[in-house]
């Protein structure tokens, strides 16, 4: 066993000890490549050092689940992967825009009262965006959101999975987002 090993297996027995010391040493070690771990999953420096400070917060709280079966790098690294992952998840879904508030955004950018056709301005945006997407996505959107048809009848109509109708309609709701935000 090299020296490293060994001095790295002495700080964490002094860390299960509750010594800050060696907590302090063990992070010390450590800090740069878990934050760079983390900062190419959340994609955000900030976030990225959320993530680490949180990944070793539970890695000094869980130590005494540590096997030794890997190396203690590695389990953290595991722990910082984790929560990077679901720290970027939690962010994803927090800038999913819904339908209805690109709407209110359209009405909010083109300073129209809201008593006076707005339902009727933001329905033409939403038509006008369609007409963009792909010919699947366009047809299964307006099966779906126009014409009012479930999955399952869609799935029929268009000779596809029911599984294969979600996916395709999810992915033409992405789409229109996108080109209403953009538009």
């Amino acid at each position: 066993m090299s020296q490293h090993i060994e001095h790295t297996d002495a700080l964490l027995q002094s860390c299960l000890e509750g010594k800050q010391s060696a907590q302090l040493e063990i992070y010390n070690r450590y800090y740069k490549a878990m934050y760079n771990t983390a900062v190419r999953i959340v994609k955000d420096s900030a976030e990225a050092e959320d993530v680490m400070q949180e990944s070793f917060l539970n890695a000094f709280t869980k130590l005494h689940t540590f096997k030794g079966d890997v190396t203690f790098g590695a389990w953290l690294k595991r722990i910082v992967i984790n929560n990077s992952i679901y720290h970027y998840r939690k962010q994803q879904k927090k800038n999913e825009v819904a339908l209805d508030d690109i709407m209110y955004k359209v009405e909010d950018n083109d300073g129209v009262d809201p008593d006076h056709g707005v339902t009727e301005l933001k329905a033409q945006k939403v038509l006008e965006a369609m007409k963009l997407l792909k010919d699947n996505y366009r047809v299964s959107l307006t099966l779906h959101l126009i014409e009012g048809y479930d999955y399952e009848e869609i799935s029929q109509i268009m000779d596809i999975s029911y599984a294969n109708c979600r996916t395709t309609i999810s992915r033409a709701k992405e789409s229109l987002r996108k080109k209403l935000i953009n538009a």
